[in-house]
């Protein structure tokens, strides 16, 4: 595979490339191997979740080339990654599938110069290099040994840095070679002297690091500009007390060659003049990033468990994430993903008074880091928690407006060193952490309360009536608090009479679950006055129009005589209802419609007739079970209709299914959906 990846700048004129696998639960891409690409570039991204919004998990999850033709885009399709890597080049990604099965993904990069758009030669080559790839994967897994990423990614080497002539080291200016990890690999005399170091403490150290007046970011990031870019560039420093150096970097195979020379005014001048901004290292920035733009996106708590689990735990190498909250004295476990079933749920309702890491962590703002299991006994010995299987772990504090809320643990498999960085990081992400956590629970909280003052106004069961069977159906919209105006209702008005009414109250808040139970409990009053359909409408509507609300209301409201066997009906701006006959014909009622609630106080509501013979099915619905967007209503009705022609004979609750399922609503839904089923049958 190393091999094969080298031969990709003679194949493609590309000069930086990576090789991603699947892991062996196929949840991950895992970064395998590298070339023209330090560790320091790639760590971000060495192992990311199949649902991340980066090219490569992109590629996979399509199954198609990615193409990214330069920083603009980049920054319009992946604004995350262009902050973190505000560099320009072009990118490609093609996914590495065979016969259905996927391996991974390859990506390439090549320099800023190259043009916006892949040229179709360029797109044949990268697809036939994509297949060599694959092909090799193919083989070692029918072979019996399918390669792997390991836990850090391989470099696929080039060469090494060439050494530098006699020649070059008796030139008047400085030259450096740095390699891809930005270490000096080559210092001449004259260069040392310039930056006033002796090569032996030169060689093998980072410029940034070694040399205190180069410490700026900014510096950093035009080492970083040129290998990403594969384009020359230069800057100015002034190494104290006052002496100006000119560093020109030349990007190659495996580094950078850098010439130093004494500046002239011009180029201090320039130098002065421009702006000094500084750059947050990749790895950190893309972190926050990544997780603040993830975690914008959940709304429960159990969402937020998940984002840190999918997104986070990858890439820093984790196995598992459970987050913990102290809660009336204990300790409380509100979410984990990665350890095995019911390990994590034993420790849910440790009292805060015993000497665990999870209570400490949970009741002191302060992280703690335990690098190795023999770490974490010398503080917690013979503690239950260190027999999780895991090897490493990171206590992160979640603290929001000064307030400790609980902490977030991330654990790993295998011993993990924390560095200062990473550490940082961490700890930064356990402030987004905690934000999104403690807005999750007064979500959920919010939520809890919608529901249960919703399933408090809609009734808990429908009566039993002799002559008339009964079946319904309530999906709430799955956007924004789940929660909605839609409601039905069948109410004993007599012996032998029988009230049905379903409506519909605009938007999906507290507000619309509030007035759906002022209307429903008009209408019951209503109707146990023994008013006829068109009363109980006008009346209702003058009802809502003195609770001063702008909220409209539909509703369609049903008389059932079941002596007679029939029924009267008024309309009050509602979808009409469907009727199926005993002979298996369906059609639409089509009785006079009036004004939906709460528009004209003096509206009237006519009635219409209608017969209800043994075998006579009635469906009543709300207009989330035909309406989504983009859909063409009168075809949408003709499709309800052909549906009820199809089951109507079935059993009721058969019926309901059959219509929920044909609209597609098991999941996802812009809409509340109420559905209401009668049917006359002998007594």
């Amino acid at each position: 595979m190393a091999q094969l990846l080298r031969s990709a700048p003679t194949r493609l004129d590309a000069h930086i490339g990576g090789l991603y696998l699947l892991s062996e639960d196929r949840q991950l891409l895992e970064l395998a191997l590298t070339l023209g690409a330090a560790r320091q570039f790639t760590r971000p991204w060495q192992r990311v979740g199949l649902t991340a919004p980066i090219p490569v998990a992109e590629a996979v999850r399509s199954g198609r080339v990615v193409w990214v033709g330069g920083a603009e885009d980049m920054a319009r399709r992946y604004p995350r990654i262009a902050v973190a890597m505000p560099y320009a080049f072009c990118l490609a990604v093609a996914p590495l599938v065979r016969r259905r099965t996927a391996y991974g993904a390859v990506f390439v990069l090549w320099p800023a110069a190259h043009p916006p758009e892949m040229s179709p030669g360029e797109r044949d080559g990268f697809s036939a290099f994509a297949a060599l790839l694959t092909e090799a994967l193919a083989e070692a897994a029918r072979a019996g040994r399918p390669v792997r990423a390991g836990p850090r990614p391989e470099v696929a080497e080039r060469g090494s840095v060439a050494q530098l002539t006699t020649m070059a080291a008796r030139l008047p200016e400085g030259i450096c070679a740095i390699d891809l990890n930005g270490r000096l690999a080559v210092v001449t005399p004259a260069a040392a002297e310039l930056l006033g170091e002796p090569v032996e403490r030169l060689l093998g150290a980072r410029p940034w690091e070694v040399l205190p007046w180069l410490r700026d970011p900014v510096y950093e990031y035009h080492y970083r500009a040129a290998v990403i870019s594969g384009q020359s560039t230069s800057f100015v420093a002034m190494r104290p007390p006052d002496r100006w150096l000119s560093f020109e970097l030349f990007p190659g195979p495996s580094g950078l060659t850098a010439r130093i020379v004494t500046a002239d005014a011009a180029h201090r001048a320039r130098a002065t003049g421009a702006p000094r901004a500084g750059h947050t290292r990749p790895g950190a920035l893309y972190h926050l990033l990544h997780l603040a733009g993830a975690l914008t996106e959940a709304v429960s708590v159990q969402d937020v468990v998940s984002m840190v689990s999918e997104q986070i735990v990858p890439a820093f190498g984790g196995r598992a994430v459970a987050v913990l909250m102290a809660e009336g004295g204990r300790l409380r476990i509100v979410g984990h993903r990665g350890y095995p079933p019911g390990l994590v749920d034993r420790f849910d309702g440790t009292p805060l008074t015993e000497p665990t890491p999870g209570v400490r962590a949970s009741t002191n703002p302060v992280p703690a880091y335990f690098e190795t299991r023999a770490e974490l006994e010398r503080v917690y010995p013979g503690r239950p928690e260190t027999q999780d299987g895991m090897a490493a772990w990171a206590y992160l504090p979640l603290v929001t407006s000064r307030r400790l809320i609980g902490t977030c643990v991330l654990a790993f498999a295998e011993p993990h060193h924390f560095d200062l960085e990473e550490r940082a990081v961490l700890t930064s992400l356990g402030g987004l952490i905690a934000q999104a956590l403690d807005r999750a629970r007064l979500y959920d909280t919010k939520l809890g309360l919608a529901h249960g003052l919703q399933e408090s106004l809609l009734p808990r069961a429908l009566p039993d009536v002799p002559s008339l069977e009964v079946s319904a159906r309530y999906l709430p919209c799955t956007e924004g608090m789940d929660v909605g105006g839609d409601f039905y209702d069948v109410i004993r008005v007599g012996p032998d009479s029988v009230a049905v009414v379903i409506g519909d109250v605009q938007g999906h808040n507290v507000n619309a679950a509030a007035l759906m139970g002022q209307v429903r409990t008009a209408v019951r009053a209503f109707a146990a006055a023994d008013a006829d359909p068109s009363t109980v409408l006008s009346r209702t509507n003058r009802l809502v129009a003195d609770l001063d609300t702008a909220l409209l209301a539909s509703c369609a409201y049903l008389r059932v005589d079941l002596a007679r066997r029939e029924a009267w009906l008024a309309n009050a701006g509602h979808p009409v209802p469907l009727r199926y006959r005993p002979d298996g014909r369906a059609d639409a009622l089509e009785p006079p419609v009036g004004l939906v609630l709460n528009v004209d106080p003096a509206a009237d509501y006519p009635q219409i007739r209608i017969d209800l013979p043994i075998g006579t099915t009635l469906v009543l619905y709300t207009d989330g079970l035909i309406e989504t967007p983009g859909t063409d209503l009168d075809q949408a009705l003709a499709d309800l209709t052909a549906t009820v022609a199809r089951h109507g004979g079935e059993p009721l609750d058969r019926l309901a299914d059959a219509l929920v399922d044909r609209a597609g609503h098991g999941e996802r839904r812009t809409d509340d959906v109420a559905l209401l089923l009668i049917r006359s049958v002998p007594r």
